[in-house]
């Protein structure tokens, strides 16, 4: 199969990214995450999250950043909502898409959720009844699909059944997340063929954690498998809670520098996404994940 042509890049990085961080991060700092992420040229950004501040205090900003980011046209800017309740809390921010966040894992959906499989889905169809009537999009993540902190090894046609479910309810896009970075290519296509059979490959997105290495060689498989839309987030921030040992996302840098390499666009300037990883990693006291950032900076 030839490459796609043109990729869309998800960036996670002020959800995702920040939402493990144990120090405090100012709603400034990451309203500027998301004002510089616009302006090097990612077409959708994960803002924040509406989950109770109890399991994520870190996401409790989430409305003071929808209300400070300058938003440009064309740009998709995403939150959390696991219920109705967070839903809501989205809308009222001004939200235009929202995602779900599913398990392809028993053990991990209980952790994760406090729920089964089966009654996380049974509580997103009014999440998704009520998106829907609002003319609201919703995205659908699935976790664990290529091995589980708790349970091993999952199945792809677990994966599928789940992939199956949240696109029957209404989700126009699903994301396979591979939550504690043990996938490798082989084991990649493979599950892309299982799900593929069940969900478009058109309405899947690959979201590749880095913590065994093979995030950008599971980003290649995909695309040779005809994924073209991935998530990553800047400066590589973020991991799992649920998930010990998960050393974070891949970096949106890293991601970018593979593709433009395969002569493949996505409208985004690398320049200025490492500009906005190196300020955030500095806001964060640290060195940025991304080897290409930290490649580039040597150089200068």
């Amino acid at each position: 199969m030839s490459l796609p042509r043109y990729v869309r890049l998800v960036e996670v990085g002020p959800r995702d990214g920040l939402q493990n961080e144990k120090q405090p991060i100012r709603v400034t700092d990451k309203v500027r995450l998301v004002n510089d992420l616009s302006a090097a040229g990612l077409a959708y950004i994960e803002v924040g999250s509406f989950v109770s501040p109890k399991w994520v205090p870190q996401m409790a900003g989430s409305t003071e950043v929808f209300a400070g980011i300058e938003r440009h046209p064309g740009v998709t800017y995403a939150a959390l909502t696991p219920n109705l309740k967070g839903l809501q809390a989205a809308i009222d921010a001004g939200v235009k898409e929202v995602a779900v966040f599913a398990a392809a894992s028993e053990s991990f959906s209980q952790r994760n959720i406090n729920c089964s499989i089966a009654d996380s889905l049974l509580r997103f169809q009014p999440v998704l009844e009520m998106a829907q009537q609002r003319g609201i999009r919703v995205r659908g993540y699935v976790s664990c699909v290529l091995g589980c902190p708790y349970d091993g090894a999952v199945s792809p046609h677990q994966v599928a059944a789940v992939c199956r479910e949240l696109h029957a309810m209404g989700c126009h896009e699903i994301s396979l997340g591979d939550t504690i970075g043990v996938g490798t290519a082989g084991g990649v296509r493979q599950l892309i063929e299982v799900v593929g059979r069940d969900v478009p490959r058109e309405r899947l997105a690959g979201h590749y954690h880095d913590t065994y290495g093979q995030a950008l060689a599971n980003i290649y498989a995909s695309l040779l498998e005809g994924i073209a839309v991935f998530d990553s987030s800047v400066a590589g921030l973020g991991g799992c809670p649920y998930a010990r040992g998960a050393t974070g996302n891949v970096a949106s840098e890293d991601v970018l520098y593979l593709l433009q390499g395969l002569g493949i666009e996505t409208g985004v300037d690398l320049a200025r996404l490492i500009d906005a990883g190196s300020h955030i990693s500095k806001v964060l006291g640290r060195e940025s994940a991304s080897r290409v950032a930290r490649a580039r900076a040597a150089l200068r």
